[in-house]
């Protein structure tokens, strides 16, 4: 008889763990409290489903500023190639786009979901959705059973926990497993928001001036009290009625949250670089020939495209600059003003979105306490982690799904294999 792993939790890292689990000659059951299997992955991506990023690892790594390094030993047994090679296998066409992001050719995420649940299906695994699990049990100090809310006891050579963190919590990840982790011993480390949008009070933003308005490859940096940066990150943003977003505002999230921490303020100072491969001298020499080349024209129509209409006229009303006026009526120092703001137009940000509204959640299952090798818990024989229930985080971009796809591949392989050497 097949040895019985149960995987709780039916989202990326779930799936493929019942999957490598089956694979490797273990009786898998999938339980998840939702009606529907994949429902965050169904909606990743735009709907388009980001399945992973084609980075050289080290790159791969450097984009998963919570815990990268962990995931060294994970990738080691199943990578982001290997999950092109996956799905490829099971007649996913993928594409690469900007940033080595990969995505399927019918840019359909409900093509994934419904393949990868054709694999489990295949795989003989018993789905049993509408399921709730109210605790796990254990035999000293090896898991044996999981104990449903209705009161049923499931036996079980080994539990596979994937039910995800506190983000999109409409998906099903409402952090339920927290509890569970820190009664088998685990430290549970301090959750917070991650590529989630910023919130400012400035008047600007209160006012909805630049609200919708999308600014393109530009610079966004935190600044610390001191005036030294925390981080820049590089991309599109784009202004809101609370703040910004957009994937460089996403990215720069989790120092905005950390700085208001670490430095105990109410709000931390960021910088918008609008021209971040030209140097500022270089910009005002620009300004100056435009004037020079045509001096009697507005200041307004002079600068027309030099940056988005309403941008401009935003920052007209800033600099107190009668943008009416003839360009030549303006000194010097009034167009390195310009110049000036574009480099590194300042306002304060007073914190981010809640845990709720992040596409990502920091903090989780403490990476400390989890064999990298085999995602088994340290404190309980059996047990086993993946994605993010674990204190693991990436940027968008396809970093996290990779991680919960090598994770909870990798935590399958390792719970097929334990259980069938029984």
């Amino acid at each position: 008889m097949n040895q019985h792993v149960i995987v709780i939790g039916g989202g990326p890292a779930g799936l493929m763990a019942s999957i490598a689990a089956a694979e490797h000659g273990a009786s898998v059951t999938l339980l998840d409290k939702g009606d529907k299997l994949g429902r965050k992955l169904a909606i990743s991506g735009g709907g388009r489903c980001n399945v992973t990023n084609r980075m050289d690892l080290q790159d791969l790594i450097a984009h998963i500023p919570g815990n990268g390094r962990f995931m060294h030993s994970p990738f080691s047994v199943f990578n982001n190639e290997d999950i092109i090679a996956f799905f490829e296998g099971l007649g996913i066409e993928l594409k690469e786009e900007d940033r080595g992001r990969m995505f399927p050719v019918n840019d359909k995420a409900t093509t994934v979901v419904s393949t990868l649940l054709n694999r489990v299906r295949a795989l003989k695994v018993n789905i049993r959705t509408n399921t709730s699990v109210q605790s796990l049990e254990y035999d000293g100090e090896r898991v044996c059973a999981v104990k449903l809310k209705n009161g049923e006891r499931i036996q079980a050579d080994a539990v596979i926990v994937a039910t995800g963190g506190k983000s999109v919590p409409h998906t099903g990840s409402t952090g339920d497993a927290y509890p569970w982790a820190e009664k088998a011993g685990h430290t549970i480390t301090e959750l917070y928001p991650t590529e989630v949008p910023i919130t400012s009070n400035e008047r600007f933003i209160k006012s909805k001036e630049l609200q919708g308005l999308s600014l393109r490859e530009i610079h966004l940096s935190v600044i610390n009290p001191k005036g030294k940066v925390i981080k820049t990150h590089e991309g599109d943003m784009i202004f809101t009625h609370f703040g910004i977003s957009g994937p460089a505002a996403l990215r720069c999230s989790q120092y905005v949250v950390k700085a208001l921490k670490k430095f105990k303020t109410k709000t931390i100072e960021m910088h918008i670089d609008l021209f971040p491969t030209t140097h500022q001298e270089l910009l005002f020499q620009d300004l100056i020939k435009r004037v020079k080349e045509e001096p009697k024209k507005s200041l307004k129509n002079l600068l027309k495209g030099f940056v988005p209409e309403r941008f401009l006229l935003f920052m007209l009303d800033q600099l107190e600059l009668d943008g009416t006026q003839p360009a030549n009526t303006f000194s010097h120092d009034r167009i390195r003003d310009v110049a000036s703001f574009c480099k590194s137009f300042s306002f304060q940000a007073n914190g981010t979105l809640s845990i709720e509204k992040a596409f990502v959640t920091g903090g989780g299952v403490s990476v400390k306490e989890v064999e990298p090798k085999t995602m088994q818990s340290k404190k309980k024989a059996g047990l086993f982690f993946c994605g993010e229930v674990l204190d693991i985080h990436g940027y968008t971009g396809g970093y996290n799904i990779t991680c919960a796809f090598s994770t909870g591949y990798t935590a399958g392989k390792s719970a097929g294999e334990l259980v069938s050497q029984k």
